[in-house]
């Protein structure tokens, strides 16, 4: 694919397989195609790697950050689920969150906490409403201790973050499924390597093996869920998808 883009003439061009469509660049549809393109070369130059919340990197897309926010807000949960810590910026990001909120708690995991992250996350003024576990998300002795955690009648939202192959998705969606509450999600963060799978930081297998196939399979065996994008609740556009490395991340558990 080519794109074109005139300043001059206010057009964008797209051509695909020699066939060429002209674009008034002040469109939807022109936004949606720069969009795209701009989120491949910033993934490529790490510009995710650039944020920090509170004193700690998050390496996060800040749209992703405030769709969630917009999410957690109205479903206000009493437990969320982070597996993948990293440097712990999303952590603060949601502990931060309930702690306005006046409501929640946090629970991280990860396969390796390092020491220094570790340090770092138990120093913060955020810490009362963080619990780490260091180990395998998958791994039935963490599946346990995080159930172990929930209690009856609790609200919980889980985010997905990180191992991202299909397999290891799908394994997690299995493993923590039951732990979401009705009009809740768990949400499989990064579909977007299926977009990112022709960078020169990409894989050629991720057109493939990404969280959203898991996501989809996985609602496709799981009827109680629906693979939906949440509706925003304020928007004064004409827009109506996110700007987003988290494209078929959200399933939501259907009211029983």
């Amino acid at each position: 694919m080519k794109l074109i883009i005139d300043t001059e003439e206010k057009t964008l061009t797209q051509e695909v397989n020699g066939e060429h469509r002209v674009l008034d660049l002040y469109t939807k549809e022109a936004f949606e195609l720069i969009s795209k393109q701009w989120l491949k070369v910033g993934w490529n130059q790490k510009h995710v790697y650039s944020f920090s919340w509170m004193g700690r990197p998050i390496i996060q897309l800040p749209q992703d950050m405030v769709r969630i926010q917009e999410v957690i807000y109205q479903v206000k949960p009493d437990v969320i689920i982070e597996t993948g810590i990293a440097h712990g910026g999303s952590l603060i990001y949601y502990a931060s969150l309930c702690k306005a909120m006046g409501k929640g708690r946090v629970i991280g995991i990860d396969i390796e906490i390092r020491p220094q992250n570790r340090q770092a996350l138990e120093d913060h003024e955020a810490a009362p409403l963080i619990t780490l576990l260091e180990g395998s998300s998958t791994d039935s002795n963490i599946v346990n201790q995080v159930k172990a955690q929930v209690q009856p009648g609790e609200t919980v939202l889980m985010i997905l973050d990180s191992c991202h192959t299909k397999q290891h998705v799908l394994d997690e969606l299995e493993a923590y499924h039951d732990l979401i509450s009705p009009n809740s999600y768990i949400v499989a963060t990064d579909g977007s390597m299926k977009f990112l799978h022709d960078v020169p930081r990409g894989n050629p297998e991720w057109i493939w093996d990404h969280p959203e196939a898991a996501a989809a399979e996985f609602a496709q065996k799981h009827p109680e869920f629906v693979h939906e994008q949440p509706q925003w609740p304020f928007n004064e556009s004409n827009l109506t998808e996110n700007v987003t490395y988290w494209p078929g991340a959200w399933l939501r558990r259907k009211q029983s």
